[in-house]
This record gives structure tokens, C-alpha cells and sequence, in this order.
């Protein structure tokens, strides 16, 4: 039997210790040394480049792990089943598909591991068949930081196992309706890649699950569609929305020839505009989004991004027009909103999504805020049967409503956006991440084992719209951000307008 030198010995030791009180220092380091980004106060690798690790074996123990924060992130889909009226499903932006069958009180992914990209822009259920699932991949809210997507996927089992159905190139989908009698009867609106120009865009059309596709409706490689209803009351007949946008990550050209709203009388094999039916807006047009009351065929909705914008109402099936509501609320940030939900029992009743959820019970012309636990309003699946019961999707995540709006579920699952990840020198370490549109820094009040099932807790730090957290790495008491800084001895928090410099930062904490 061979014996273990020293040395031998005391790597072991050491590879046991940091992973027992360092598992996420490591790993991340780690990650930087792979993906080649340079730690805080480093030089760039143009500069100086990152060695990598004399011994890889230093790293085999590791194993990830999620420390939290236990809350939800933004999410642009969400669906449910009339059949099933514990099941909805929702679409993380970040973090694929989440599931939930007791009506909301816990949620679950479901396509870990089965997906080729992880941003859901859209998520429907068969009405006819609840085990039908399909999901567009790609965001179509267009913020500056969107994640492409690599097309359609169907689930035949509720979720359980995922097929790619192609339509790889259209980067961003927006919506899919499944006809209500036929689950392989299926459309999809593709917006395109968000950052150049491509052909992929526009309404497309299966009749066997996804297996084929036509291209139904385009305009050319600069305009997407970017909303898709179909009439409950006559599945042949369909309405969709034409956008020509171009993003960069600070910068968005929205509107032009390309904006355009459609109808179909016969299920999507030709289509008549609408655009400049009588009552409508003249001049450039932007981001259109459309609804029909499954109540009232004859009602419809648009609601635009114009001049002369806001909502729009028809009654007529789109022949003929009228401005209902010029409200700025219910059309601002257009990019980022403007999608419309129409009750289904109620001819009058509309839901407009936007900052704040907004509910109008008069046809659109006045509007009042529901309640909700967070801002930023998305998607709303409302059921067919009981209008009562609903599930919408914000920036915070999923919420379930059985009546109507005046209670909600909580929005307590792993998916929220971390958008910067900074560590301190402490002991044990403090972690603090940025998020979209929520708290920012927090910090774990202790360090578990890598195999622990233990969530570390966190604490709120700061809060701001921006994504920057600035830790001083040699005095982890302050964490300085570019609009407020916080002590979290004290938990004072006071205006920062200049950054602290790392001298003055020693100085405060040796003498306060």
C-alpha cells in the first residue's frame, strides 16, 4: 500500500476547505477564468491575459448550487387551461418554462435541460387538448438587453419532455394561437431578430404541430409581427400586427412603411389591411397591438404607437374606427407595453398592460388601476369560462387570481434577472446582485457547504433602477452605487452623487 506524501495531503486538506467555505467565490472566479472576463480592478485581457488554473483538479469538487434570491424575475407569456383550472404555465425571460398545479401556490421549471436557448417570448395551451403545449422562443419587449431565441417547441405530455419544431431564424416570436378545435392547428407572430434585418418575420402557419410551416403574412425583412388574435367566435377569422422597429442596445428606431394591422377571413390564407381604414391615424405608424371581444365579434381593439396614438375601437369587425382613449398611460414606453386583453363574457370590459395594470369597464373609454404586487405589466390569460380566474405576467413573474383581480398569488420562485454579480473580502463573504426592475444589492448572511440544500438568506441593500453595484472590496461596510450609498452597520442610507474613494472610504470606516 503507497502512502500520501505531505504535500499530497495538505492539497486535499485545502480543496475540502475552500469548497466547505467558499463554493461561489470559486466557482465564479472560476467562471471568469474560463470565459475570460476580467475580475474587478483588473486589467482588460487585451492587457494581460487570465492564466488558467495550474491544477484543474482544484476545481472537481465544486458543484453549483443556487443561493437565491428566492423571487421572481420579468416574464412576458403566460397560459392556462379552461380544463385545468390548477394548471398555468409561464415564461421566464431568462429561465425557460415554470409550471404551476395548484393554481399558483408553487411553481417548478420544466424545461431544464431541453431547451437550446432560455428567453420565452410566448406560451400557449391547446384548448382542445391541455397536454399541448407550445412555446416561441426569443423576447419581443424590446429593452436594449433582449435574448434572441431559437424558434418553436412542443410539449405533448403537459410539459414534461420538449421537441424543437423549427423556425430557428425568427430569433423573436411574440405570440402563438392554437386554433380551439384542432391542437396541430397552430400560428405563430415572428418579430424577428431584434438587431438587424432579416426574412424570418411575419405570421406563420402549421397544420401538423410544427412538423411544416408557411409563411403566411411578411413585409419584407425590416417589419415582424408582433401581436396574433384569433376570433373565439370563428377560428378562420384573425387579426395581427405588423412592426418595422431596428434596436441596438442604446438606441430604438420604431415605426415606418412596415407597421401595418391585418385581418383574415379565412384562416390566414390571404389578408386585407387595415391600417388606413377610416378613423385610424395617419402619418408613421410604430408598434400596434390588437384584441377582439370573444363576447362581440363585431368589437375590436388596437391600440397604437403614434402621433396621434391610443386606443382605438371598432365595432364594426375593423371597418370603421374611432379614438376611445388618448390617456398616455395606456400607450407609453410602447417598446416595453401596449398589449390589450379583452374579457370574455364582457363586451365592455378591456385590459390594458403597462405600468400598472389598467381595467376599463366602459368599452375603453375611462380606465382604473388593478392591484397588483408588481409593476410592469406583460401578458394576461384570462379563462374562456370563468373571467374571474386569470394568471398575468410582470417584471416580478407570475401571478393567479380567482377573483378578478383583487387578490393575487406571490411571486416566490428562483427567476429573477441578475445583471451583475460582486463579492466582498469579508468573512464569510457578503454576495450582491443587480436585478431587473427590483431591489438590487443583497447579501447572505452566512456560507453553506456546496452540497447543503440550504438557501442563504438575503437582505436588502439598495435600490435603484440602475444595474451598477460598487462594493469597496477593502471595506465591505459600504456599498457605494451611482445614485445612493447604504451602511450596512448602521443601514443608513444617504445620497452618493460623487463616488467614494477608496481612501475616504478607509478613512470612515477606521473612525466610525
Amino acid at each position: 500500500m503507497s502512502t500520501a506524501s505531505p504535500s499530497s495531503v495538505r492539497d486535499v486538506r485545502t480543496i475540502r476547505t475552500l469548497c466547505e467555505h467558499a463554493p461561489i467565490r470559486l466557482a465564479l472566479a472560476f467562471t471568469l477564468l474560463v470565459t475570460g472576463v476580467p475580475a474587478a480592478g483588473q486589467p482588460s485581457a487585451r492587457r494581460q491575459a487570465v492564466p488558467a488554473p495550474a491544477d484543474s483538479a482544484l476545481f472537481d469538487p465544486l458543484e453549483w448550487r443556487s443561493i437565491g434570491p428566492n423571487r421572481g424575475g420579468r416574464s412576458i407569456a403566460v397560459a392556462g387551461s379552461a380544463a385545468r383550472p390548477n394548471e398555468y404555465f409561464f415564461g421566464a425571460t431568462g429561465g425557460g418554462l415554470w409550471k404551476t398545479t395548484d393554481g399558483g401556490t408553487s411553481w417548478g421549471a420544466v424545461t431544464d435541460g431541453q431547451l437550446r436557448s432560455s428567453s420565452v417570448g410566448a406560451v400557449a395551451v391547446a384548448p382542445s387538448g391541455p397536454d399541448v403545449v407550445y412555446l416561441g422562443m426569443g423576447e419581443t419587449q424590446l429593452r436594449g438587453n433582449v435574448m434572441q431565441g431559437d424558434g418553436v417547441y412542443r410539449s405533448a405530455d403537459a410539459g414534461r419532455t420538449w421537441q424543437q419544431r423549427g423556425l430557428e431564424d425568427t430569433h423573436a416570436i411574440a405570440r402563438i394561437r392554437v386554433h380551439p378545435d384542432d391542437p396541430d392547428l397552430v400560428y405563430v407572430a415572428a418579430l424577428g431578430h431584434p438587431f438587424a434585418p432579416n426574412e424570418a418575420r411575419g405570421v406563420y402557419r402549421s397544420s401538423d404541430g410544427g412538423a411544416t410551416w408557411q409563411h403566411i403574412l411578411n413585409r419584407g425583412p425590416r417589419a415582424g409581427a408582433v401581436d396574433l388574435v384569433i376570433d373565439p367566435s370563428n377560428p378562420r377569422v384573425l387579426y395581427a400586427t405588423l412592426w418595422e422597429v431596428y434596436r441596438r442596445p442604446w438606441q430604438l428606431w420604431s415605426g415606418g412603411e412596415g407597421s401595418a394591422l391585418f385581418k383574415s377571413m379565412d384562416g390566414g390564407d390571404s389578408w386585407t389591411e387595415l391600417t388606413r381604414n377610416p378613423g385610424l391615424p395617419e402619418g408613421v405608424l410604430g408598434k400596434m397591438t390588437v384584441a377582439v371581444s370573444p363576447a362581440d365579434p363585431n368589437r375590436v381593439w388596437t391600440n397604437i404607437e403614434a402621433a396621434d396614438g391610443g386606443l382605438y375601437r371598432s365595432d364594426d369587425g375593423g371597418a370603421t374606427w374611432r379614438h376611445v382613449n388618448a390617456d398616455r398611460n395606456l400607450w407609453q414606453r410602447a417598446f416595453y407595453f401596449l398589449r390589450i386583453v379583452a374579457d370574455p363574457r364582457d363586451r365592455e370590459t378591456l385590459y390594458v398592460l403597462s405600468f400598472m395594470l389598467e381595467k376599463s369597464t366602459d368599452g375603453g373609454a375611462s380606465f382604473t388601476p388593478v392591484p397588483t404586487s408588481h409593476a410592469d405589466h406583460h401578458d394576461l390569460w384570462i379563462d374562456p369560462q370563468n373571467p374571474q380566474r386569470m394568471v398575468e405576467g410582470n417584471d416580478g413573474g407570475a401571478i393567479v387570481s380567482v377573483n378578478g383581480g383583487r387578490t393575487w398569488t406571490s411571486q416566490r420562485y428562483a427567476t429573477a434577472q441578475i445583471y451583475r454579480v460582486a463579492t466582498t473580502d469579508e468573512f464569510p463573504y457578503h454576495v450582491c446582485r443587480g436585478p431587473a426592475g427590483q431591489h438590487h444589492g443583497v447579501r447572505p448572511e452566512r456560507c453553506q457547504p456546496p452540497r447543503s440544500t440550504r438557501r442563504l438568506r438575503w437582505g436588502l441593500v439598495l435600490r435603484s433602477r440602475r444595474r451598477r453595484e460598487r462594493r469597496h472590496r477593502t471595506t465591505p461596510r459600504f456599498a457605494g452605487h451611482l445614485l445612493r450609498r447604504f451602511d450596512q452597520y448602521t443601514h443608513a442610507l444617504r445620497p452618493a452623487h460623487r463616488r467614494i474613494s477608496r481612501r475616504a472610504a478607509i478613512s470612515s470606516h477606521r473612525h466610525g
